[in-house]
């Protein structure tokens, strides 16, 4: 959880989710709904599916045991060697330097490394001083020393040399870089896109909502059925055609219901959800993009995980 949240806001779902998953085995034989569920909200969902498997991993090839090297760690679902440095070191006293970017920082800016930190060649340089510097006979310590002097003392912004336990030996200190370093190239413009989604009622003021397959972003996730709008389009104009392409039904466009804007790691989309009724004498629609589809009541979308852009709507469509 706390590779992509703050401990501030991860503390509450991490107590309720181990208060649901208790032991490796119970969170193994989860409904995979259920897991996403105690998830929401927290984003980055291929973590909790990748945890899940990693915990299936463990119940059929390690007797329900997580397992002491890093070779096997590291083949978990989900682990990187981030992630699997820190885990061996710290809880099996493995000689395997953590390099995250707490690290990066302090090393780049100790050793005066003035390359581009996000490319691969950067941080295999890195890393491989990491290996040298790590004390082998206690690294589970030196990575949290290190990953700790990065997080109070070296930080990004006004870091307090003069408290440094290494500034004498620090470069970037030496010759004042330490605003410069770590240097990262500029990022690229965040592309933005516009998001059209239908709420389909029948008669029983049933709403259709749709299964993401797991291969794709968010899935395992609930959403209403929709997409990109693409250039040229209005806005109604691409909803019909998503909900045709992704259901085989044509649709009416009603009013609008609301807009939401939203970011996500790499763009942002502004989700614009709209009332649509299916035309007379279609056929009944089918999961062309999704996994499975469903008719279900307003009061019943609680009980379905949603991105949170979606869950957004249906707490407007609950009311």
């Amino acid at each position: 959880m706390l590779q992509q949240t703050r401990v501030d806001q991860a503390a509450p779902y991490y107590h309720r989710f181990l208060e649901r998953f208790p032991t490796i085995e119970s969170l193994a034989q989860a409904d995979r709904h259920d897991v996403l569920m105690a998830w929401e909200g927290l984003g980055y969902y291929s973590r909790a599916r990748n945890l899940q498997d990693a915990a299936r991993q463990i119940s059929d090839s390690h007797e329900g045991v997580f397992p002491d090297t890093y070779d096997a760690i590291i083949a978990l679902k989900g682990i990187g060697p981030y992630t699997a440095a820190a885990v061996s070191s710290i809880a099996f006293g493995l000689p395997h330097a953590v390099v995250d970017g707490n690290v990066i920082r302090v090393i780049s800016r100790l050793f005066g490394i003035r390359d581009d930190v996000s490319k691969n060649g950067t941080k295999n340089e890195i890393q491989q001083i990491a290996n040298l510097l790590l004390d082998q006979k206690r690294p589970g310590d030196f990575n949290q020393a290190v990953m700790e002097l990065g997080a109070t003392v070296c930080t990004p912004k006004n870091p307090v040399c003069m408290m440094c336990p290494v500034s004498t030996n620090c470069v970037a200190f030496r010759t004042a870089e330490t605003d410069s370093l770590p240097y990262k190239a500029p990022k690229k413009k965040v592309p933005h896109h516009q998001i059209v989604v239908g709420v389909c009622r029948d008669e029983e003021n049933n709403m259709l909502i749709a299964l993401r397959p797991e291969d794709m972003m968010l899935g395992g996730l609930w959403e209403f059925p929709g997409g990109k709008v693409e250039k040229g389009e209005t806005k109604e104009q691409a909803l019909v055609r998503e909900l045709r392409e992704e259901l085989g039904v044509m649709v009416s466009v009603a009013e609008k219901i609301t807009e939401i804007k939203h970011a996500y790691s790499h763009f942002k989309i502004t989700l614009s959800a709209y009332e649509c009724r299916i035309e007379p004498d279609q056929p009944e629609p089918k999961p062309r993009a999704s996994k499975v589809i469903k008719w279900i009541q307003p009061q019943e979308l609680k009980d379905y995980p949603f991105p949170k852009a979606n869950r957004k709507l249906t707490e407007l469509l609950i009311r």
